[in-house]
């Protein structure tokens, strides 16, 4: 009899186990902490009120009561749950108003709504890509646009963070392989909070005879006039041939939508297994978002994406007078620097960035932890992010904690990474 190998070993054995076991000795794990009220700018969380500066509720509409009564009233007419998928009996008329508005937001003709943003990625590239295809990937991209790629089992061929030399190397080697080729790249990167530089990478790929989805996860309701993301900031709307969104940032809900044109949507709508064979999301999270997207679209978008922005270069303009590592805005073709609302500490070191984290949260100011592979090795950093609806004192109370906590840290731990030369 053959000897057989426990799958559950790998659970038991993990390269990360001891190190676990020393940060939960030590309270030193960032991660699962229990959050007691809703994500305002100040939240209630274990106990304490902190500061919160680690949501992706870039506009602040969670704690809007137009964005609650939209969930309210979904609740009310369709229930807690449709118990199917859309391509069952899963789909309502709030799903078929949800895509006509995010297609014109985007400017697209058509528009599909997923379960989660993950499930979009998924369904998407797990079903446009095949084993004959290329997919060109940024390594900044963000895990579920791997997880696609991986999926489709399509050649995967990734390319230096923002490089557009080493993006052209790429496409040189991928015109060769013989089959369609799809670049993937994020609008707005999810950890270092810079944004990819669309016009060329978009002028690169039609000149090798390549599609372009671009995720705007973290650009939809931030960035552009109508806050319709990258693509509409860098002007590249008409060169990209789909658009990738998720809910639960700006959105203030939990669901995904691809956006482009119509034959790619109905093809997905009758062929991506992920969209197909999972159950619709609750009626209460497409209420929400639908609410939520309409006040993006009102007059008062402008304003809240103004907000965030203003408040992410007030945040990072302190970081960076402290002596942090601050990750350097992105300069445009036009001289233009832009500052997102995910405005990256580097750390290096992934214990520096627990010791620095839990610094930060004992005084009252929660950050998330990035540590590989969220990040490259060596590369951990405290990922803070601000919301439209933070206002300058409370801002001003978290960098007080950002210099505090520095203080001490160094004091019993050496010095963090400074500020980068430009």
């Amino acid at each position: 009899m053959s000897t057989s190998i426990d799958v559950f070993a790998k659970a038991r054995e993990h390269e990360r186990l001891e190190q676990l076991r020393v940060a939960k000795e030590l309270d030193l794990v960032p991660y699962f902490r229990v959050l007691e009220g809703a994500t305002l700018p100040v939240v209630e969380m274990e106990g304490k009120r902190r500061i919160m500066l680690g949501s992706n509720n870039y506009l602040g509409l969670t704690g809007d009561p137009r964005v609650a009564e939209g969930a309210i009233g979904a609740l009310r007419r369709y229930g807690t749950g449709l118990t199917g998928s859309r391509f069952l009996n899963g789909t309502t008329d709030l799903h078929l108003e949800l895509e006509r508005e995010l297609a014109d937001w985007f400017g697209t003709e058509s528009a599909l709504v997923f379960t989660t943003g993950h499930q979009a990625n998924l369904g998407a590239l797990g079903t446009i890509l095949g084993p004959g295809d290329t997919v060109v990937v940024d390594s900044g991209d963000h895990a579920s646009i791997l997880d696609g790629c991986i999926l489709s089992r399509a050649k995967l061929r990734p390319f230096r963070h923002n490089r557009i030399d080493r993006l052209e190397h790429t496409l040189e080697k991928a015109a060769g392989d013989g089959g369609g080729v799809l670049v993937v790249v994020d609008g707005v990167f999810s950890m270092e909070g810079d944004v990819a530089p669309l016009s060329e990478i978009t002028e690169l790929s039609h000149r090798y005879g390549a599609r372009v989805m671009v995720d705007e996860a973290h650009a939809l309701g931030v960035l552009g006039a109508r806050g319709a993301g990258a693509c509409e900031l860098l002007g590249v709307e008409d060169r990209v041939d789909l658009r990738m969104a998720t809910f639960s940032k700006s959105l203030a809900s939990c669901g995904g939508v691809i956006a482009g044109p119509s034959e790619v949507i109905e093809y997905l709508r009758v062929s991506s297994r992920p969209f197909m064979f999972t159950a619709s999301a609750v009626p209460a999270a497409l209420g929400a978002a639908l609410a939520a997207l309409r006040i993006c679209r009102s007059p008062e978008g402008r304003a809240l994406f103004d907000r965030v922005l203003a408040n992410a270069r007030y945040l990072h303009r302190g970081l960076d007078a402290l002596g942090f590592q601050v990750v350097e805005p992105t300069k445009l073709a036009d001289g233009t620097e832009i500052v997102t609302p995910v405005v990256p500490v580097v750390v290096k070191d992934d214990w520096k960035a627990a010791f620095l984290w839990k610094a930060l949260y004992d005084l009252g100011v929660y950050v998330n932890v990035a540590l590989h592979p969220a990040v490259p090795p060596a590369g951990a950093l405290l990922r803070t992010s601000v919301m439209a609806t933070h206002d300058e004192n409370t801002l001003d109370r978290a960098l007080e904690v950002f210099g505090e906590a520095k203080r001490a840290f160094e004091s019993e731990h050496g010095a963090l990474p400074g500020r980068a030369q430009g």
